[in-house]
């Protein structure tokens, strides 16, 4: 009863949780487009240009609408118009006829084009309609010919005069079309009309919407003054919904801005205006027409009162909202992620009520960016190119959300757990005579000696008596580097032995399978040591007691670093590697899914030799090691304490090869794994979660780079082909970078909770985790390609370098860093500083710039001298808190008191 009682109490909390954040997100969509007030517009609408294709209809492609959707149009139309105005006389001949049927005017259309026949067939056709069709009052011939320079003013003119001539009994007026300014400078042209048919769109002109309406009249004015005995009738005017901010250079540089608001608000004043019922206008246009996107760019096809779905965008009184489907968004956003959002706050019962608020706000926002990016093919009109950019996106955002959630996930347990259930501590030391026996192998290959001999000398102190040693040279050449360790072997007794091993197949892991074969009988457990580790003298006798637990494979400590202090790219280092194993271990031994690394790693030597050894096609056998004893059933222990230091890399050329390797491993791993994490194995879901996602940080990386080819080719497009590339691509990526921005705001958290480390060094961890990106996304498309790869060993510890070298480990940075700046540079020279998309999309090229400037940063430190050694800092400790407690190095603990005792 009582298991019940607390299961309903559960629910309810988990329910009330997630529809409080679906709530919020609700209400923070309506307070978006909550919308704004502007004039009403007082007065209907005298016309409307009209053209009559539905969305997926163009004249380009000869697919044309049929009577009824043309019929359904001029319905909607007649609601608020008086007149319409039409462009062409063949493709689309019914419109004329349905539209006296509703009782509306006509001012019917003949299209021009260079092609003779087309125009006499256009010419024929117009002149026909009219002697059939009594309500079209008066006729336009050829729209903007002589501002496409189709045709010469005199080749425009024979063609008025023909029709004016053959329309003289009818006594119906004849025009042609163009911008004010074509008027202007050609005003013979005006002999050739009975009116002055004139196109006024500020928005071309870079004129503001604030100024617009009084623009137009200006023009307005001009034009009357310049032709004082002819009719004006104003063919277009209007303002876009969408469309590329467009700039005005001339004695002040203004920016006209499309958007719903703006058109509504020009609209309205316009009609609004007391000048505007003794104007004969035609409002540009009546309903959008998506194909005009291939002949004046992505704006073209904004430009109606009602989009292509015959719906109005705003209404002529009351609020404007800029989105007038954010209703059902925002309902379906929260529909997509209320089951998630519920059984993480049911499930997450050991997380605080401010954590499961916390993810499932993220899983919320996640999902809004899902129903904005599968919105887009309704709310904007895409090519067939945009579209498969637009799948390439979304592609990319489900990515990117996956490696949000995952670190979201882990930023969450980390911060707002109440304790850990598998929190394994250092044991007491067992007796004497109840040690295992512990083969530990020592595999180098071209090492320093005095650094691997300072590795066996720590081994040699250990206070544990039940061991041996194999140090196990792997293909050294240099005589001079390995003959001093065996000597010292030698040196230290039967104890240690050692092996050197010439032209040795399988890297690493091939002289650790060897080693294996060269073990003790005796031995139980196999440990595994760095060459530059120094280890604690209680390594073994507080870990080994672990194994006294059948089903225990591996015991971990974490990986530290000495003689770090006094330099910035070594600190840099240490507190790079120092948050995996202060922050992320912890995450993963929580549900028994290590990442088992290769350093100072404890193996029951039964489950090894039954899962079949070190794999020598992986060149991280150390984490495939791990994966395959978890998927054999064995549990896996993370002691975080540390019992040993190593050198930090060299340089960071060192550290890029490191993590170039470590994630082409993880990808071979990946691959060869796939069918063991999704579909049948002992893996349970957690532990698939954690293999599956643990390297969607790396996936990520890899991601960041095909968005930078991506962007440098789509703003070469920008800048060649602006028509073909205007679709606003920024606005689609811009939440996969917030989103990105966004997760690396995480890691200086996490560091600044759970770890003693000042703020200069979290910076620095941070620059260098950013900057290794390339190094890293490379790795991973090797490791997606490549089947096998090469081991190759990380220098370690300090060296001077010369200058000459700087450059060559960041080459490939630097170039990606400048082609980006170039591309920014030219985008708004050419585009202009006051164009907003180009603001927006060089804010873009500049935030994917900062994993090249990161990997400069890291360069230049690692080229600092040393400073003099002052106070030695203390190891890097895990903060108190609710999740995490430390275990100081110098406290007592039973460990110490044990040691004591036997002296």
């Amino acid at each position: 009863m009582k298991y019940a009682a607390s299961l309903i109490y559960r629910l309810i909390v988990a329910l009330i949780l997630a529809s409080l954040v679906a709530g919020a997100q609700y209400l923070f969509a309506e307070r978006w487009n909550r919308g704004t007030e502007f004039i009403g517009a007082g007065n209907s609408i005298r016309g409307y240009a009209y053209s009559p294709f539905q969305r997926d209809q163009s004249p380009l492609k000869g697919t044309y609408p049929n009577e009824a959707e043309i019929a359904a149009d001029l319905d909607l139309l007649a609601q608020t118009g008086e007149r319409i105005r039409t462009y062409g006389s063949t493709e689309v001949p019914a419109i004329a006829r349905l539209a006296g049927e509703r009782k509306l005017t006509v001012t019917a259309g003949a299209w021009l084009s260079p092609d003779p026949e087309a125009n006499e067939r256009e010419i024929d056709a117009l002149v026909e309609s009219v002697r059939e069709l009594r309500h079209i009052e008066r006729v336009v011939v050829g729209n903007e010919v002589l501002l496409r320079g189709d045709l010469s003013v005199a080749e425009l003119s024979a063609y008025l005069d023909k029709v004016r001539k053959a329309l003289r009994r009818l006594k119906v007026p004849v025009s042609t079309a163009e911008p004010w300014h074509v008027w202007l400078k050609h005003p013979e042209l005006a002999k050739s009309v009975d009116f002055i048919t004139v196109h006024l769109l500020p928005y071309h002109e870079g004129v503001p919407v604030e100024s617009a309406v009084e623009y137009v009249l200006m023009r307005y004015d001009e034009l009357a003054k310049a032709f004082p005995k002819k009719k004006i009738v104003i063919g277009e005017v209007g303002w876009p919904s969408r469309g590329p901010v467009m700039n005005s250079f001339g004695a002040e540089e203004t920016t006209s801005v499309p958007s719903v608001e703006n058109e509504a608000r020009f609209i309205r004043e316009f009609l609004a205006h007391p000048r505007s019922p003794t104007l004969d206008y035609f409002i540009m246009e009546a309903i959008d027409q998506p194909w005009k996107i291939q002949l004046e760019g992505w704006a073209g096809a904004y430009w109606g009162m009602f989009n292509a779905e015959r719906q109005a965008k705003f209404p002529l009184e009351g609020l404007v909202v800029q989105d007038i489907r954010w209703h059902e968004k925002a309902r379906m956003a929260a529909l997509i992620a209320l089951v998630p959002m519920f059984l993480i706050c049911f499930l997450l019962r050991d997380w605080s009520i401010l954590g499961r608020l916390w993810l499932s706000a993220l899983i919320q926002a996640c999902a809004v960016t899902l129903v904005i990016g599968a919105n887009v093919p309704a709310d904007y009109y895409l090519t067939q190119r945009d579209l498969v950019g637009l799948a390439m996106l979304i592609g990319a955002t489900v990515l990117t959300i996956a490696v949000l959630l995952s670190h979201g996930f882990e930023f969450g347990e980390v911060l707002f757990k109440r304790r850990w259930k598998r929190r394994f501590l250092p044991l007491t030391p067992l007796a004497t005579e109840r040690e295992p026996f512990v083969s530990i192998h020592l595999a180098c290959c071209n090492e320093p000696p005095e650094m691997v001999i300072a590795t066996i000398d720590s081994l040699a102190a250990m206070n544990y008596g039940n061991f041996e040693v194999l140090v196990l040279d792997n293909n050294t050449k240099d005589e001079a580097l390995w003959k001093p360790l065996e000597a010292r072997c030698a040196e230290l007794g039967p104890r240690f032995r050692f092996f050197h091993l010439e032209n040795w197949p399988g890297f690493k892991a091939g002289a650790l399978n060897f080693g294996l074969k060269q073990t003790d009988p005796r031995a139980e457990v196999v440990g595994v040591v760095d060459a530059d580790y120094v280890v604690s003298p209680d390594w073994l006798s507080c870990l080994i007691p672990h194994f006294d637990a059948a089903d225990v494979a591996v015991v971990q400590a974490p990986q530290a670093h000495r003689d770090w202090e006094t330099q910035p790219f070594r600190r840099m280092c240490n507190w790079e590697f120092d948050g995996f194993f202060r922050i992320g271990m912890h995450h993963r031994n929580e549900r028994n899914a290590l990442i088992q690394h290769g350093t100072m790693t404890l193996v029951r030597r039964l489950a090894l030799e039954e899962v079949g050894g070190w794999s020598e096609w992986c060149i991280c056998e150390d984490t495939e090691l791990g994966l395959r004893l978890i998927e054999k059933g064995y549990d896996t222990r993370y002691v975080d304490h540390i019992l040993g230091r190593g050198l930090t890399p060299s340089d960071f050329a060192a550290i890029k090869s490191q993590r170039f390797r470590w994630a082409f491993g993880a990808m071979q791993i990946l691959k060869h794994h796939l069918p063991a994490m999704i579909g049948p194995s002992r893996l349970n879901i957690a532990q698939r979660y954690h293999f599956l996602t643990g390297w969607f940080a790396w996936l990520g990386d890899a991601l960041q780079l095909v968005f930078v080819f991506a962007s440098l080719a789509w703003t070469i497009g920008m800048l060649y082909m602006p028509q073909e590339f205007g679709l606003p691509v920024s606005a689609l990526a811009l939440p996969i970078l917030a989103f990105m921005a966004f997760k690396g705001g995480l890691g200086p958290i996490l560091y600044r909770r759970t770890m003693d480390a000042p703020w200069k060094d979290i910076l620095g961890a941070s620059i260098l985790s950013v900057g290794m990106a390339h190094a890293i996304a490379r790795g991973v498309f090797a490791g997606l390609v490549k089947r096998r790869g090469e081991f190759v060993r990380t220098p370690k510890g300090w060296k001077d370098k010369g200058t000459l070298a700087f450059f060559s480990p960041i080459r490939e940075e630097i170039g990606l860093l400048l082609a980006l700046i170039l591309g920014s540079v030219v985008l708004v020279w050419l585009r202009g500083a006051q164009d907003l998309e180009a603001q927006l999309w060089v804010g873009i090229l500049a935030l994917q710039c900062i994993p090249y400037l990161a990997a400069i940063a890291c360069q230049v430190a690692s080229y600092m001298p040393e400073r003099p050694a002052t106070v030695v800092e203390p190891a890097p400790e895990t903060k108190p808190s609710a999740s995490i407690t430390p275990i100081a190095e110098s406290s007592t603990t039973p460990i110490v008191e044990a040691m004591r005792a036997r002296g």
